[in-house]
């Protein structure tokens, strides 16, 4: 029985659950199509890594001779039941590893009656944990919290793991892992000159994107599993030792620090998330990085990676619907431009414009505290991340987002909202020291939005956050202000929003 087999783009990986089903009587499609590529105004150079990555990955199977079928853009249908239909031909069945949308996979659970041939949809088991053992670790609990996770999944996995205890005698590192910039020479990024493929791509991208955001060039990002392996090397060697003690620093014009770009490799199949804890935990073993920068890093995959993925899955499709405080004002011009003067959020986006990137704190705690405490609308600002960043899918986008970054889903993925002021920001960077704005004022011409739409945010917010114990601190702070204080802010708030939609803050 000759198979189709399809492979999504960001299924790039010869140890696919549907690839390891391949025999030399089937073929294997790949196709870019245009509903994917434009259902979100991804990123240009999103856009880019995607389909340089799918061309290179598709080269290097036929290289393995596997017969692949690879349908390009521009001539390429629009939809993937489109490109299936025109390459089913004789295959007596479609054989597809479940993709990483929950949209998608309600789509293809259609496909057979449709098609009219056998589809059969495989488990994605590039991760640690299956859809189905976090639904059974998440029933029945009161609270969901990561921490507990984390913990379970070093203990079924034994990483960074000694006999019963964690290695370090600890089970993670936090208190080591908030330290402020400190101006320093930084080791120099690894930069892939695009070869002739990835050329046609940017082309391509070039000619038929030109409205979406971002800038395509330079481009000069890992495209193939084997720049990946030397990007996951240049990374363990020369950032990982300590980007531990500075994964939560900001500083203006460096974009990188010692944070990596493997996120974007991983999640489209050109790393798996087992080898690159793996070289991470061999870092620790060898003496070349501490427990507290590797730890922190296996976090990220092992615990918060797995952890929003299950939450996602099990949630799905109401968890989209969550707005629990009640968020729905406008997203400002200035997420698309970049352009406002208040310089921390101006380098974050500016990053984020060039290179289809930001660090997690950048995300966290400038544009998405931002969009907390402003109370953007929730589906706006998901949608706004979902395009803007190159290691962006849905399945990791929408907790992160409508959940850490908004805590519209009411504290399920994250224990307290991410909010702050602009002196978190002072004490993290030093975008304060280029800001038009003053840290130290509330009020005025010149004081910092971050400090009066805080307060506005826990003002507003009082009936739904005010019994949360982390939070106690902070509204007791409130308390002791007299309604000429809080009248000030109010009148502050109003001004900044006139401001925003004015496109002058």
């Amino acid at each position: 029985m000759a198979k189709l087999i399809l492979v999504l783009g960001d299924q790039l990986s010869t140890d696919l659950s549907s690839l390891r089903h391949y025999q030399p009587e089937d073929r294997v499609l790949m196709a870019e199509v245009m509903a994917e590529a434009t259902y979100s105004p991804h990123h240009k150079k999103k856009l880019a890594l995607v389909f340089s990555a799918m061309r290179h990955f598709a080269k290097a199977l036929g290289e393995q001779g596997v017969k692949v079928i690879y349908s390009p853009l521009p001539e390429s249908p629009s939809t993937l039941l489109d490109a299936v239909k025109r390459h089913l031909d004789d295959a007596d069945a479609l054989l597809i590893t479940e993709p990483g949308e929950y949209r998608l996979l309600a789509e293809m659970q259609h496909w057979q009656a449709e098609l009219g041939v056998k589809v059969t949809l495989l488990e994605d088991d590039r991760f640690f944990t299956s859809r189905r053992e976090f639904a059974r670790w998440s029933q029945g609990r009161r609270q969901w919290r990561m921490e507990h996770f984390y913990r379970q999944q070093r203990r079924n996995t034994g990483v960074l793991m000694a006999g019963a205890e964690p290695e370090g005698g600890q089970w993670n590192f936090d208190h080591q892992n908030r330290e402020a910039w400190q101006p320093q020479a930084l080791p120099p990024l690894k930069r892939y000159a695009p070869d002739a493929i990835t050329q046609e791509v940017l082309a391509l991208v070039e000619a038929r994107f030109a409205h979406h955001i971002g800038e395509l060039l330079p481009f000069e990002f890992a495209v193939t599993r084997q720049q990946a392996l030397e990007e996951l090397d240049d990374f363990i060697t020369q950032r990982l030792p300590a980007f531990g003690t500075f994964q939560d620093a900001m500083a203006s014009g460096e974009d990188y620090l010692y944070h990596s770009r493997l996120s974007p490799l991983i999640n489209l199949g050109l790393l798996s998330p087992r080898e690159v804890c793996e070289a991470a935990c061999q870092a620790y073993y060898q003496g070349h990085a501490p427990i507290n920068a590797v730890e922190g890093f296996v976090r990220q995959i092992l615990g918060w990676r797995e952890y929003v993925r299950g939450l996602y899955w099990t949630l799905m499709p109401g968890y989209k619907s969550h707005n629990a405080l009640n968020s729905t004002r406008p997203l400002p011009e200035l997420y698309w431009s970049g352009k406002t003067g208040m310089h921390c959020i101006s380098e974050a986006l500016r990053n984020t414009l060039q290179n289809g990137y930001a660090h997690h704190i950048q995300r966290l705690m400038i544009t998405g505290n931002f969009a907390l405490i402003t109370g953007l609308d929730i589906e706006a600002i998901c949608d706004w991340y979902l395009a803007v960043y190159l290691d962006a899918y849905e399945w990791v986008e929408l907790p992160n987002t409508l959940g850490m970054v908004m805590h519209a889903d009411g504290g399920l993925l994250a224990s307290k909202p991410y909010a702050a002021s602009g002196k978190y920001i002072q004490r993290m960077s030093n975008y304060c020291q280029h800001c038009r704005y003053k840290v130290n004022k509330l009020t005025g011409a010149d004081a910092c939005p971050f400090n009066s739409f805080y307060w506005h945010f826990l003002a507003r917010n009082r009936t739904t956050l005010a019994g949360n114990p982390r939070l106690a601190m902070v509204y007791r702070t409130l308390d002791r202000w007299d309604e000429a204080k809080l009248d000030a802010i109010n009148q502050q708030v109003a001004w900044q929003w006139r401001r925003i939609e004015n496109n002058d803050l």
